[in-house]
C-alpha cells in the first residue's frame, strides 16, 4: 500500500536516524575534547590569576610593611577592648563615648606599667654597683679565655708574608648623617605609632558600620558566607588574645613562685614579665630567661641559674602541648608545619612583629579558604 502524501516512508526514518545516531557518537568525542581542552584553559587562567594576586599582595606587604603593622596591630587592639567598650555600652554610655574611655583607661594601664618598668629599672640600676665585683670577675675570666683561643689560633695559622701590616684610613661620616641614620627609623616608627590609638578608637566605634559595610562589598548571593567567614574570624581573633592572656598570666604566676623561692630580686615584677615574653613565638624562651638572669646577677649562683632555665623552658612546653591546644586549638585548627611556616615566612617579612602576627593571620587566611569552595584544598592543607 502507497503511504500517504505528506508522511515519511518508514525505511527512510529508520535510516535517518541510524545517520543521526553515527553522525552523534562520531561527534560526541571531538565535543568532550574540546569540553575538556576548554576546562583545562579555564583552570590555568584561574591558576596564572591566583598566582599574580598572590604575588602582587606579597610585594604590597613588603613594600607597605610600616602601615601594613599598624593597621594589623590596630585590629588586634580593638578585639581587646571591644569587650570593655560594648560593656560600657550596656550602661547607656553612647558607643563613641564608650569606646574613647575604653581607649583612654588602655592608655593609662600602658603608661602605668611603663612608669613601674621605669621605677624597677631605675632601682635595679642603682643596686648594680653592689655586684660589679663579680660581674667584673665574670667578665674577666671571659677575657682570659678568649685572649688564651686568640694565642692558641695565631700559634696555629700561619705567618703574614707580607713586610709590615696594612693600615687602612677610613674617612669618619659627620655626626649629623650618624645622627639622621640612627633617628630616622626611630621617627619613622614613632610616627606611625602614633596613629594606632585613633585607629583603633574609630575601629571601636564604627564597628558595626565597618563589618555591615564590608559584607555588602560582596554580591548578593556571597553575602551570607562574608558575614559568616567574618564572625569567624573575630571569634577566632578574640580567643586567641583571651587565651594568650590566661596562658601569660599563668606562667607569669608559676614563674613568680619559683623566683621568690630562690630569692630573685623583684621576682613579683620579673616573673610576670618572663611569663608574657614567653608568649613570643619560636624565640620566646630564649628570650624568657634574659629579665630573670640579669636580675639574679651577683645572687643567683649555679644552682639558680639552674632552676631559672629549668623552670621557663618546662612553663613554655607546658603551655605549648597542654595550655594552648586546650585554650586555642579549637578555634585556631593548624597543623604545627603550618604555624612553623608561618613563623618562618612572615618572620622574615617584618621581623619581630612578624613573628607575632604570624598566627592570626595564618588562621584568619585558613577560614577564608575554607569558606571559598575553590579554596577550600589550601585550607584543608593548613588545617588540622
Amino acid at each position: 500500500m502507497a503511504s500517504k502524501r505528506g508522511e515519511a516512508d518508514p525505511e527512510t526514518l529508520h535510516d535517518a536516524a541510524e545517520l543521526e545516531r553515527v553522525q552523534h557518537a562520531v561527534g560526541l568525542p571531538q565535543r568532550q575534547e574540546e569540553a575538556d581542552e576548554l576546562h583545562r584553559r579555564m583552570r590555568a587562567s584561574a591558576s596564572a590569576t591566583m598566582l599574580l594576586a598572590v604575588l602582587a599582595m606579597l610585594t604590597v606587604c613588603y613594600f607597605a610593611e610600616l602601615p601594613i603593622i599598624v593597621l594589623l596591630s590596630s585590629i588586634l587592639l580593638a578585639f581587646i577592648l571591644a569587650p570593655l567598650a560594648d560593656l560600657l555600652q550596656r550602661v547607656k554610655l553612647p558607643r563613641p563615648l564608650a569606646a574613647l574611655i575604653a581607649m583612654l583607661l588602655f592608655l593609662a594601664v600602658l603608661y602605668g606599667i611603663g612608669q613601674i618598668s621605669y621605677n624597677r629599672a631605675v632601682a635595679f640600676s642603682h643596686d648594680l654597683p653592689k655586684y660589679s665585683g663579680k660581674i667584673r670577675s665574670v667578665v674577666g675570666k671571659v677575657r682570659q679565655q678568649a685572649q688564651q683561643f686568640q694565642k692558641t689560633t695565631s700559634s696555629v695559622l700561619p705567618e703574614q708574608e707580607e713586610n709590615g701590616p696594612r693600615f687602612t684610613v677610613q674617612q669618619s661620616k659627620p655626626w649629623t648623617e650618624y645622627l639622621s641614620g640612627s633617628l630616622g627609623p626611630t621617627i619613622e616608627i614613632a610616627f606611625a605609632a602614633s596613629f594606632i590609638p585613633f585607629l583603633t578608637y574609630f575601629m571601636l566605634s564604627w564597628q558595626d558600620h565597618v563589618r555591615s559595610a564590608t559584607v555588602m562589598l560582596f554580591r548578593m548571593k556571597n553575602r551570607n558566607t562574608a558575614y559568616v567567614t567574618l564572625g569567624l574570624i573575630s571569634g577566632m581573633i578574640r580567643s586567641f588574645i583571651v587565651g594568650n592572656v590566661l596562658v601569660g598570666l599563668f606562667i607569669g604566676a608559676m614563674s613568680t613562685v619559683v623566683f621568690g623561692i630562690i630569692h630573685l630580686p623583684y621576682f613579683y615584677f620579673i616573673g610576670f614579665i618572663s611569663g608574657f615574653l614567653s608568649l613570643v613565638p619560636y624565640l620566646g624562651v630564649l628570650i624568657a630567661v634574659v629579665p630573670p638572669l640579669i636580675s639574679g646577677i651577683g645572687q643567683i649562683h649555679g644552682g639558680g641559674v639552674i632552676t631559672i632555665l629549668v623552670t621557663v623552658l618546662g612553663l613554655h612546653l607546658f603551655a605549648l602541648n597542654v595550655l594552648y591546644p586546650k585554650f586555642l586549638g579549637s578555634r585556631l585548627q593548624l597543623n604545627p608545619l603550618a604555624v612553623t611556616l608561618s613563623l618562618l615566612f612572615w618572620g622574615w617579612l617584618w621581623g619581630a612583629m612578624g613573628l607575632i602576627l604570624a598566627v592570626p593571620m595564618t588562621a584568619a587566611i585558613k577560614i577564608v579558604f575554607d569558606h571559598i569552595e575553590t579554596l577550600r584544598g589550601y585550607g584543608s592543607w593548613l588545617g588540622e
